[in-house]
């Protein structure tokens, strides 16, 4: 994805903080992950949920985006559950 800057909310802070997920992850992911899922009427930026792989290991980052000046804004990042989603990690389980 393309972004001009990459600004963290403090919720993400603290939830990567928590989950043990660096910067350096969230950014890659930001950077070469797939976008599995789009939140067009978030406010106040639409948002998009995308899956990455870091050392083997699928990691989603939701992410708002300022549009007037190509800003991502980082609004948490987690290790999706398999209770949760299925084996692709892009499929939300019904």
């Amino acid at each position: 994805m393309r972004c001009n800057k990459i600004k963290f909310s403090r919720h993400a802070i603290l939830q990567m903080f928590a989950r043990n997920i660096s910067k350096d992850d969230v950014v890659k992911v930001i950077k070469k992950g797939e976008i599995i899922r789009k939140y067009l009427d978030d406010e106040p930026y639409p948002s998009k949920l995308l899956l990455g792989f870091v050392k083997d290991k699928p990691l989603h980052i939701v992410l708002g985006f300022d549009r007037n000046d190509l800003t991502c804004i980082v609004i948490t990042a987690y290790y999706p559950d398999l209770k949760i989603w299925e084996s692709d990690f892009k499929t939300r389980k019904k």
